[in-house]
């Protein structure tokens, strides 16, 4: 952590965690610049600020080993002073406050204002909208709503977050506005469960009212759904998914299992056939729509059998996006008191298997797309070659789509045409149609 010579007053704000991350960090760097502080996002800065993330082991470990770097670089002189907030100072805070007590202040997700006020800022509420965001400037993530009210038996959210809150669609459609004022083309709505909307301020899930607001805004050209619970699924939002050519033909839906068994020991709500019914009514709805989902492999009391069954439906269903993680033993869920019965090595595996049918399927999806022409945004270049995604990929976490272009100028965050000429098990390459 480089400092020495960083302006002695300047904020750095460090993100760890997922996209919901991102945004609290952007709202909170937008309320600094606003007071007029001079704030950066990982760079030099003699004041760090460390959003972290408490979700699953592998990301407490990223947030303590950040925190004692930071606490180290103010023992050796290099920084000044070090707060910490975020979902693991939500959790664990009498822990930390005694286990690194070099750390000047520690706040929960919720603590904004007294973060602020450490700061040397006042909380403004009617900043509405006011973010310094950190991602390129053609896409930007939108938060719908926070917290979660849903009982999954391995989720530690609620206890960070706090219940469901949903932000009002008018909020929301201003803050959107102002987005594209500064070029956002791309909306990316994330929540804890974006199909709950509504419920708390409207008495009933209004998301397919909302994306059909947010896509009124003069500027916006993709919006994109992530992090849809199936239980409940509002399938209107289908129809204006097929009917809005602004709503990319795209859902984040995390299944997390599929043996009965194993959802009902999750509490997810659903079955394998229901299951099975949704994701057919998302397919019959909006043809060619792409499903990314997650799931949780080594869940306690997770059989061979309950394994197999989840391998040879990820084999039937060819997901066009998958990812897969470890089940993690959290304290205060409910699965916590249950035996964590399956060995790590055996995780490991079921993790690796899954991972190898999902690769020959993406493979197999991919190679299927060649001569096909799609509509690319750019994202960044790379030498002489652009690298982009279609609607059916997310920031980061999708395929991407190569275009060679020698000599040719191609703006972050335009639209172009291009044919698919090759592929690989993730990634594509095209050639130039036409650029708009």
């Amino acid at each position: 952590m480089r400092t020495k010579s960083a302006a002695k007053n300047r904020i750095n704000v460090v993100t760890l965690g997922c996209s919901k991350n991102v945004y609290d960090s952007e709202v909170l760097m937008g309320q600094l610049k606003a007071a007029g502080k001079d704030v950066v996002h990982e760079q030099e800065g003699r004041i760090v600020v460390i959003n972290t993330c408490g979700f699953i082991e592998n990301a407490k470990e990223e947030s303590i080993n950040t925190i004692l770097e930071a606490v180290e670089a103010k023992e050796a002189g290099l920084l000044d002073k070090v707060f910490v907030t975020g979902c693991l100072s939500e959790r664990y805070k009498p822990e930390l406050e005694k286990e690194i007590p070099n750390v000047d202040q520690y706040f929960g997700t919720r603590d904004l204002p007294l973060l602020l006020k450490a700061l040397g800022a006042d909380y403004r509420k009617e900043l509405v909208g006011e973010r310094l965001t950190t991602t390129p400037q053609h896409f930007a993530y939108l938060k719908i709503s926070e917290g979660c009210d849903r009982p999954c038996s391995f989720c530690a959210i609620p206890l960070m977050r706090g219940k469901h809150r949903s932000t009002p669609i008018e909020d929301l459609v201003t803050e959107a506005e102002k987005l594209a004022a500064k070029g956002v083309v791309e909306l990316i709505l994330i929540a804890q469960d974006l199909t709950y909307y509504g419920l708390d301020l409207y008495g009933e899930r209004r998301l397919a009212e909302l994306v059909t607001a947010l896509s009124a805004v003069n500027g916006i050209q993709w919006i994109r759904l992530h992090y849809l619970f199936p239980t409940g699924f509002p399938e209107d939002v289908l129809d204006v998914i097929r009917e809005n050519p602004k709503v990319c033909r795209y859902i984040d839906i995390p299944l997390q299992h599929i043996a009965d068994n194993v959802l009902k020991s999750m509490r997810r709500g659903t079955t394998h056939a229901k299951t099975d019914k949704l994701l057919a009514a998302m397919r019959e709805k909006v043809p060619g729509i792409a499903v990314r989902t997650t799931l949780i492999v080594g869940y306690p009391g997770e059989t061979e059998a309950d394994f197999d069954e989840l391998l040879d439906w990820v084999r039937a269903q060819r997901f066009e996006r998958l990812g897969v993680f470890t089940y993690s033993h959290e304290e205060n869920t409910h699965a916590y008191g249950l035996e964590d019965d399956v060995p790590a090595d055996v995780k490991a595996a079921r993790q690796q298997a899954v991972m190898e049918v999902q690769r020959e399927i993406s493979l197999e999806r991919n190679e299927s797309m060649i001569g096909e022409t799609l509509s690319v945004i750019i994202d960044r270049s790379e030498g002489d070659a652009y690298i982009g995604r279609t609607e059916f990929d997310s920031p980061d976490v999708d395929n991407e789509v190569r275009i060679e272009a020698p000599g040719l100028h191609l703006k972050r965050g335009t639209f172009v045409t291009a044919r698919i000429i090759g592929a690989t098990e993730y990634d594509l390459e095209a050639e130039l149609v036409t650029r708009f």
